[in-house]
């Protein structure tokens, strides 16, 4: 996925101004696509010169004036044609800079790897924690939109991946243990 098809995405859903579509970016993408608020806009700012969304500002007096953000309909053809492309072979490719970390670690003490790997475990369980809360938020949505079945899966794969993480985190513990 490139951060544009998940903007693409959101905006498929409505207009939006920048920052509530950088508050939606994190609170459904952020746990297997993350953004910063900046890179959000600057994409926002490439795929209006592209023509695939447009803008318009919002006036107001009793608060700062806001720029709502549309897709248009080369914007959704374009996240159509990316969602019909067979890219799975290159979808499914791992990018994890913590497991570059840890291939490299033998060049660090066993005591300080442990509690890197005890940090690793208390985030997992954390992001665990969150991916619960947005699993009961998807279900209550799909009874009102049924595209939120798909918000679902993506919560209950991100639900099963930090359980796995968890466990191996725990048996590479164990492994790192023998070290000492």
């Amino acid at each position: 996925m490139s951060l544009k098809h998940g903007i693409l995405g959101l905006l498929n859903y409505g207009p939006t101004t920048g920052y509530e579509l950088d508050k939606s970016f994190k609170g459904t993408l952020n746990f297997f696509w993350q953004a910063q608020t900046s890179q959000i806009y600057r994409e926002l700012s490439t795929m209006e010169k592209q023509g695939w969304v447009t803008s318009e500002m919002i006036i107001q007096s009793d608060k700062p004036n806001k720029k709502l953000f549309s897709l248009t309909e080369s914007g959704k053809e374009e996240l159509n044609r990316w969602l019909m492309h067979d890219s799975i072979k290159e979808d499914i490719r791992v990018k994890d800079p913590f497991l570059v970390k840890l291939f490299f670690s033998g060049e660090v003490d066993a005591s300080t790897n442990i509690e890197t790997m005890k940090q690793f475990v208390k985030c997992c369980h954390y992001a665990f924690e969150k991916i619960k809360e947005s699993i009961k938020q998807c279900e209550e949505a799909s009874e009102a939109d049924k595209k939120a079945i798909y918000w679902g899966m993506t919560a209950s794969f991100g639900y099963y991946y930090y359980e796995m993480c968890i466990r191996w985190a725990e048996d590479t513990i164990l492994k790192m243990e023998e070290l000492l």
